[in-house]
């Protein structure tokens, strides 16, 4: 387990990161409805949690070999594509702030700051269903089957990921529901800072990430 754990270590920390939902958690947390910064955590967290449930039981359907001696190639394979998908889009991130260093804030979350409660929720869970989102969460799966885990074991690891990944959004959203006043400076900060820098934060943790999941796929092989 603490083989599939230090592999999936760095793939959560890269939800973490994730600009968009932290984006819209200041947006949120920023305006008159901030009580809707709760279901959108929870919308998130659960989101997440069924996306790399639902990954790790699509990749059981991978083979692995008999032996511990044999290379493991169909989920060495399956890293690699996972891996180059998010080179990809690192790379089209960092062209796109290259091309537009100064970008403005996408225009969908501006709305946020009139969302209400159930809407807030939906988003909290359609924003898991993006290609970076999905290639991450295909990623750990793949960790969890290449290590022949137990069920129990898996589960494990499937928290361990939920609850890194969500950290960066939940934390935010306590403080703030504890001290508003305290945290509204701190998170106008966080606002202009993600919105000068996202594409670029975007591109290295994708490139870093792709490359070291293509390098677990190359150690399998």
């Amino acid at each position: 387990m603490l083989q599939a754990i230090g592999h999936i270590l760095p793939i959560a920390l890269a939800v973490a990161l994730s600009s968009v939902p932290l984006m819209a958690t200041i947006v949120i947390l920023l305006s008159p409805k901030r009580g809707s910064a709760l279901p959108y955590l929870i919308g998130w967290v659960l989101g997440m949690a069924a996306l790399v449930f639902i990954c790790t039981v699509s990749t059981q359907a991978v083979p692995t070999p008999r032996s511990a001696r044999q290379p493991d190639v169909a989920v060495g394979v399956g890293e690699m594509i996972v891996g180059t998908g998010l080179i990809v889009i690192g790379i089209i991130s960092w062209r796109r702030a290259r091309k537009d260093p100064v970008a403005s804030m996408p225009a969908w979350l501006g709305k946020m700051e009139s969302i209400g409660p159930w809407s807030a929720f939906g988003l909290g869970v359609a924003l898991n269903i993006r290609p970076k989102e999905i290639l991450l969460a295909l990623a750990a799966g793949l960790a969890i089957r290449g290590a022949g885990l137990s069920g129990s074991e898996a589960a494990i690891v499937i928290l361990l990921y939920t609850l890194i990944g969500a950290s960066t959004v939940a934390v935010p959203v306590i403080a703030t529901l504890i001290d508003a006043k305290g945290m509204q400076p701190r998170l106008l900060k966080m606002k202009e800072w993600l919105t000068r820098n996202n594409r670029v934060v975007t591109a290295l943790i994708m490139l870093m990430v792709g490359v070291f999941i293509i390098g677990s796929g190359l150690a399998r092989l």
